[in-house]
């Protein structure tokens, strides 16, 4: 089944602001909700698509990835969407306790094992370091379980008690109507324990914020806006939840000499007058080293060479690109007598028009 646009499914604009995908997504849920269209297939359908693409939208990293590389982009960093119903109420619970005033006893309670966040971290490399690669270490600052309360958020030699509201369900249920109607507990916040001697060292959240040195390995071949995903390398999961991953976007600064287009490089070589005339054998620079060159008789500014398989390697594959190298003959600016009177005898024996200071 192909997907559709995620734009296109909540009916925004491509620069919605969040607050406007947010309002539009709450519309159809309250549409689209199953317990508003019992066994209308096309409505679960329609609330699932929706869910899926509020997902995307309402996360920037996500979004930032759609908006660039479409469904294909998010689907090789392993997003897959929703499983089912239970996904969706249990991540967005809250929207539909704003929505219908309950969570219709879906919402999971908070205690409920839940993935870290992903991090981003903005690598800045040379232009060399891209070309050939590079492993570096990252000081990632992220929050991980607090070590005196083991992520309890009780202090030491004190443990959370069951709440007496929800007897730790972290929920509560009315009526309304033909429904039992449950709703996030008011007193322990659906956590379904209640904290009364928080932890000092991270004031009862069970987390504390720390730097991790985490080892990366950049490929040759990156450039500016490539991106590098370490599973497991973000934030804790809480009550035994996975990890979540850590995103390194590259940003690879300029050469003096070199310039870079797809896996080729360029680079401009400046020759003499009488060595564009005469031809001569210089020394290039690449990347690795320096190749010979040949200079034909007569060449020309603007001139191209190409060294074949001295350019970036390629990223997804084998071989590289190759080494684009454009001549500029350059002038003299300061010649002594000599200098002149031989050009002068060049240009007579040439035949030219004799010149005139």
């Amino acid at each position: 089944m192909i997907k559709r646009c995620y734009y296109e499914v909540l009916e925004v604009e491509r620069n919605a602001t969040e607050e406007e995908i947010k309002k539009r997504y709450r519309k159809m849920a309250m549409q689209y909700h199953p317990d508003r269209n019992q066994g209308d297939k096309e409505a679960e359908e329609r609330f699932k698509e929706a869910a899926e693409s509020y997902e995307v939208l309402s996360d920037r990293e996500k979004r930032d990835i759609y908006d660039r590389y479409g469904h294909e982009g998010l689907s090789n960093t392993g997003f897959r969407g929703f499983s089912g119903f239970e996904d969706i109420f249990s991540s967005f619970g809250s929207i539909f306790e704003d929505v219908f005033g309950f969570s219709n006893g879906r919402s999971r309670s908070r205690t409920a094992a839940r993935a870290g966040n992903d991090l981003r971290y903005d690598l800045k490399i040379s232009f060399m370091d891209a070309a050939v690669g590079l492993a570096t270490d990252l000081d990632v600052p992220k929050f991980e379980t607090c070590g005196d309360c083991r992520g309890t958020g009780a202090a030491a030699g004190t443990s959370p008690e069951i709440c007496r509201r929800c007897q730790g369900r972290g929920q509560v249920t009315q009526s309304s109507g033909f429904f039992s109607i449950s709703t996030t507990c008011p007193g322990c916040r659906g956590e379904g324990r209640i904290i009364t001697e928080p932890c000092r060292p991270c004031l009862g959240t069970g987390r504390k914020q720390t730097t991790r040195t985490v080892n990366v390995k950049i490929p040759a071949g990156v450039e500016t806006g490539s991106r590098l995903r370490l599973r497991g390398e973000g934030e804790q999961g809480s009550h035994g939840g996975p990890n979540g991953d850590l995103y390194v976007f590259i940003h690879v600064e300029p050469h003096e000499f070199f310039e870079r287009s797809g896996d080729d490089i360029y680079c401009r070589i400046p020759i003499s007058f009488v060595q564009a005339a005469l031809g001569d054998s210089i020394e290039v620079p690449t990347l690795m080293s320096t190749e010979k060159l040949k200079i034909p008789k007569g060449t020309q500014t603007g001139k191209t060479f190409r060294l074949k398989g001295k350019g970036i390697a390629h990223l997804r594959g084998f071989g590289r690109g190759d080494q684009i190298i454009e001549t500029v003959v350059t002038i003299p600016t300061q010649l002594n007598k000599k200098q002149e009177d031989l050009l002068r005898e060049f240009v007579r024996v040439s035949g030219g028009q004799e010149l005139r200071s």
